[in-house]
């Protein structure tokens, strides 16, 4: 199984808006459109992102730079203060999926997959992609192929 792990692109300032109203930047949208570049090819078969505005803006401009026909998919499960735990359960039955989400979920999630404890996250920047593999989406036993920042 493969899975893909995308940190929203940079976003407006805490406190100008509500944190689920953050908007990617004009930086921020160039930065999801560099990562974006790394998914072209491969073999996506759904886009699951957190339902705040800045996540749900970087899914929309990777579906769009990729030419992905599948509607995006906005699950609750993927804000920013999810547990790891309860992604996990979420992916049993999937495979090639991205998932667009914040920090630090994003790091947790990396660090739970391939450790399988919550020890050692990983340093994720904004527009940040992993790349995973393995053979079920368990804790600890998914390698991290790698982490391209923009």
């Amino acid at each position: 199984m493969k899975l893909w792990v995308l940190r929203h692109g940079e976003a407006e300032p805490y406190g100008a808006r509500p944190d689920p109203e953050r908007a990617l930047t004009a930086h921020g949208r160039e930065e999801v459109l560099r990562s974006a570049a790394h998914l072209i090819g491969q073999p996506l078969t759904a886009i699951y992102a957190s339902p705040y505005l800045r996540a749900q803006q970087t899914a929309q401009l990777v579906r769009e730079a990729l030419g992905f026909q599948p509607e995006l998919i906005t699950v609750n499960w993927l804000t920013p203060d999810t547990r790891p735990q309860k992604v996990l359960e979420r992916l049993e039955d999937q495979d090639n999926v991205l998932l667009v989400s914040h920090n630090p979920l994003v790091g947790s999630l990396l660090g739970f997959l391939q450790h399988g404890h919550l020890q050692h996250p990983e340093q994720v920047q904004t527009a940040g992609l992993a790349e995973l593999e393995g053979d079920m989406p368990l804790a600890g036993t998914m390698r991290l192929k790698g982490i391209r920042h923009p």
